[in-house]
């Protein structure tokens, strides 16, 4: 999509797209994380992530709760809504990685607590004091939700005589919305023709080699964290020029939520790993937001960007003026993504969310774990990269079209509709069937065997899926198991799951005398799907990622030499570059403010010394005493 937006293309480009390196889209944060602290994190059981705690899912007296606590304020506030302040005043436990070190200690107070209230009763007293929870569906559950229905989350397919519902599409573009339900193709039926709206011709150049494909478009990216970061960074990695909004007073949250002194006074936040990782590639400017001067430079940006994208709570932008019709009547043609969490003019706009709130309200934690089990979370904060992705893709839609068009559009990304794409084989099967079947942990329901089995060494697996009967009989070979491979009953799928819980101990023993990297490779070279279930940091070692030259190493102040990982996405077998890494906190304030905006020295040191830009963090007493005074 990036391809056809540029007028040099020629007669094509070829991209090859790697569905692993795809995957590790999930995974930048843990790896930068492990590679800043130099060490493998551990695992840390169901629902149990670093550095938070708690971050998980709590039965209620009916229903699952979906809980992130993060800041001291929320810590303090949890526990006085769930009548435990006592745990508040406990310097024990004052820090988010001391609190998940006693976890088991302190799910003994909690867990009785949430037991008091239903979920949706906890779920409304969290909305009121704006704490981080949200209900755990079932799949019914979901599709019967009052709120997905106002927003037409599901819609209905046909598939021969049966009609089911689905996930609508995310991809909420205002102008140019993507068809929503229809009907699945009979075998040889011919494909509905579309045909092309209107459009206006671009002027077509000559192929310059070496160009990336967004050059020439620009991106205003008053987003922070890692949804709206994510997203932006493919713009920047595709030659988009990213133009990343912060404030000395409010730096990106990724920089740290750390506002000790040592931290403001040896800007340790300019240290931090993920930020680095999310922002490479981009142009860093600081703006004081609460200023009528920092607001007009920001829709003087606006007046020459192709886009805008943001993710601020509710409210915060029209207030500042920098909301979409304020904008549009600035640049016409402006295209611009908002990306709040729960769509913006429904009862939920207000539910304070992170990345695994998402994933909790999808409902997919109620498809995963084992049988016996609470509803398990899969990611620390699965909406975060996902909602990242989406926004992407619809941005490259809007450009599309603005480019043949010059017409500019609103879009309006719901992340946790985003993640519902994720639970579609459950949601198809309970609106097609009434039910789901019951949840198999890590096994399949078509693979078998299918799961993470161990392997020599700490904390050593190596995942096998079975995928067809003549995989079954070259796993025999190569663990050695005749008799296994000779016995009947296991030779379909039906036979084996009957079997499973014995097949499962064969393969087991077998692994378990082999490391990770051997098993996969004897499995591999039979011709069965296996792989090593690599720890984040070990990814940055992965023979085959080193071989692709996945990992790019440059330097930054203050970091050194530090690890990027390549985008998913290739040209002629070579990864796009990181080019220049992450930007240090007001780094382009002068670049961008004199050649984009024409202002003068004087100017720009007019606003240094009222401290609407900067190139340092401000302390938040100081933020405090600004905004009295303001």
């Amino acid at each position: 999509m990036a391809a056809l937006q540029d007028p040099t293309t020629g007669r094509g480009r070829t991209f090859e797209i790697s569905l692993h390196e795809a995957n590790l889209a999930m995974a930048d944060y843990n790896v930068a994380l492990a590679w800043a602290n130099g060490t493998a994190d551990q695992r840390w059981g169901v629902n149990r992530f670093a550095p938070n705690f708690p971050l998980g899912i709590y039965r209620c007296k009916s229903g699952w709760i979906g809980v992130t606590v993060v800041t001291p304020v929320q810590w303090r506030t949890f526990c006085n809504l769930l009548d435990v302040a006592d745990l508040a005043g406990n310097t024990e436990y004052a820090v988010n990685r001391s609190r998940l070190a006693n976890a088991d200690i302190l799910d003994t107070r909690l867990k009785p607590q949430f037991l008091q209230r239903t979920a949706e009763e906890w779920f409304a007293l969290a909305l009121e004091h704006r704490l981080p929870f949200v209900v755990v569906p079932t799949m019914a559950e979901l599709l019967s939700n009052a709120e997905h229905r106002r927003r037409g989350s599901f819609v209905p397919v046909r598939h021969g005589a049966r009609s089911y519902e689905v996930p609508r599409s995310p991809l909420r573009l205002t102008v140019t919305p993507p068809k929503a339900g229809g009907a699945v193709p009979a075998l040889g039926e011919a494909a509905p023709h579309w045909t092309d709206a209107p459009r206006r011709e671009l002027a077509s150049a000559k192929p310059i080699p070496g160009r990336l494909p967004l050059e020439g478009i620009r991106i205003v990216d008053l987003s922070m964290g890692w949804a709206g970061p994510h997203a932006t960074r493919h713009f920047a990695d595709l030659g988009c020029d990213v133009i990343k909004v912060e404030a000395c007073q409010y730096p990106d949250w990724w920089r740290g939520v750390d506002n000790r002194p040592i931290v403001i006074e040896q800007m340790l936040y300019e240290k931090s790993s993920y930020f680095n990782v999310l922002n490479r590639n981009k142009r860093g400017i600081t703006l004081d937001l609460t200023t009528a001067d920092g607001v007009n430079l920001v829709k003087e940006l606006v007046r020459g960007a192709d886009a805008v994208i943001e993710n601020y709570s509710n409210g915060v932008l029209p207030k500042l003026g920098l909301d979409y019709a304020s904008l549009r009547k600035i640049n016409p043609e402006i295209v611009m993504v908002s990306m709040p969490a729960f769509a913006a003019d429904g009862e939920w706009s207000e539910c304070r969310a992170y990345g695994s709130t998402l994933e909790q309200a999808s409902g997919l934690p109620t498809q995963s774990g084992h049988p016996d089990g609470p509803p398990a979370m899969n990611h620390i904060a699965y909406g975060d990269p996902i909602g990242g992705l989406n926004a992407a893709a619809a941005l490259l839609v809007a450009i599309f079209h603005k480019r043949h068009t010059g017409q500019g559009q609103h879009i309006d990304i719901s992340q946790v509709e985003c993640m519902l794409p994720m639970v579609a084989p459950w949601l198809i099967e309970q609106s097609a069937n009434g039910t789901v079947a019951p949840r198999r942990g890590g096994r399949h329901p078509s693979s078998v065997p299918h799961g993470c089995f161990p392997c020599r060494g700490d904390d050593a697996w190596i995942l096998i899926a079975v995928e067809d009967d003549s995989q079954w009989q070259a796993l025999c070979d190569a663990i050695g198991r005749d008799d296994l491979k000779g016995n009947a009953a296991l030779a379909h799928v039906a036979g084996r799951r009957l079997q499973e819980d014995d097949i499962e101990r064969a393969i087991a023993a077998w692994s378990a005398n082999l490391s990770a990297d051997d098993a996969m490779k004897t499995l591999q070279q039979a011709g069965v799907a296996a792989g090593v279930a690599r720890r984040p940091l070990d990814l940055l070692d992965d023979p085959h990622l080193r071989q692709r030259n996945f990992w790019q190493w440059i330097e930054r102040p203050f970091v050194g030499s530090h690890p990027q990982p390549s985008p998913a996405y290739r040209e002629k077998g070579l990864p796009l570059l990181a080019r220049h890494p992450a930007p240090t906190l007001g780094e382009y304030n002068i670049r961008v403010l004199r050649e984009i905006l024409g202002l003068s020295q004087a100017e720009i040191d007019k606003l240094s010394t009222a401290g609407i830009i900067g190139t340092k963090a401000v302390p938040p007493n100081l933020r405090k005493a600004r905004a009295a005074v303001g």
